[in-house]
């Protein structure tokens, strides 16, 4: 017989150091901890700088202050990926069945591709599949996705929805170890999630896309798929997704005035009716119960599971 039982919610924020936050990386922030605080669950802070070449120096220390300031702070020990390598490199071991050397550059690649996947990066055709050709030593480490016909993998998104995506055809064998010899982002985010426990995973609709790899991912290492909710991304005034290649200005930490001024625009451009208040200490007052009125019933209060 099968019992419903209380299962602890532990969301995340996962920022890129790779600059100071700006508008849009707020929003998401202000999604995950007010989710996590309606929930009344933990919220957690990863800074995810596995590719150590695109990191800011100082970066990382200037995000984890500005949360500070607007009153947001990691439940548990933060933690680095780029100090979580070993990590990667066990969970890679994993599937060595499921995974290929690949000897192609960019370049080849752009060339022979099948498409564009949703998130931009090209389709690869699958030309190491068989093994490397006479000659060619690997450059990366792809992951063998299952065959067109086999390859959907479908999700309920808590924003968009059901969701279904093609391996197959949106994203083709994907990379786990780049060229440059740093573990990809698809690998390392399903590790950190697993390893920390994340039940709830709240973050832009930017990488939703990203989700059907990482569900797959998770099944071949045996560890649970978190529940998922996409947020809309701020975009500038050319219709762009704001970020520092589209000049996304930062938020930089002031007085509690400035504090009370970002949080409240991030707070409305997520739908909630607030007004501005007057201190920091009553935004926060407003805004988690004002978050928690927008979750179904069923999601309110507590995150359920099925205990065996």
């Amino acid at each position: 017989m099968s019992t419903t039982c209380i299962a602890p919610y532990i969301g995340r924020f996962a920022p890129s150091p790779t600059g100071p936050l700006h508008a849009g990386s707020l929003v998401a922030a202000l999604a995950s901890y007010l989710d996590a605080r309606a929930h009344r669950g933990e919220w957690l802070v990863r800074i995810e700088d596995i590719d150590e070449g695109r990191s800011v120096p100082g970066a990382d220390e200037a995000i984890l202050a500005l949360l500070h300031s607007l009153g947001m702070d990691s439940d548990r020990e933060v933690v680095w990926q780029s100090r979580r390598k070993h990590l990667y490199a066990a969970a890679a071991a994993q599937l060595r069945e499921h995974a290929y050397a690949c000897g192609c550059n960019r370049r080849e690649i752009n060339d022979s591709r099948l498409g564009v996947a949703p998130d931009g990066s090209a389709i690869y055709p699958g030309t190491c599949r068989h093994g490397l050709a006479p000659g060619r030593s690997m450059r990366s480490l792809r992951l063998r996705v299952p065959d067109p016909g086999m390859d959907a993998i479908s999700f309920d998104d808590r924003f968009a929805g059901s969701v279904t995506q093609y391996l197959a055809h949106d994203s083709g064998d994907f990379v786990l170890k780049r060229a440059d010899g740093f573990w990809a982002y698809q690998i390392a985010v399903v590790v950190d999630d697993a390893e920390q426990g994340v039940t709830d995973v709240v973050r832009g609709a930017d990488l939703i896309d990203s989700t059907a790899r990482q569900i797959y991912l998770q099944g071949l290492l045996g560890v649970p798929t978190p529940r998922y909710l996409h947020v809309p991304v701020v975009r500038n005034a050319n219709g762009e997704k704001l970020s520092k290649q589209t000049g996304a200005l930062a938020v930089l930490p002031g007085d509690e005035a400035a504090a009370i001024d970002a949080l409240t625009a991030s707070a409305r451009f997520l739908g909630l009716p607030l007004e501005r208040p007057d201190s920091l200490a009553g935004f926060w007052r407003a805004a988690i119960p004002a978050w928690a009125a927008m979750l179904p019933k069923r999601e309110a209060g507590v995150s359920t599971r099925t205990c065996s």
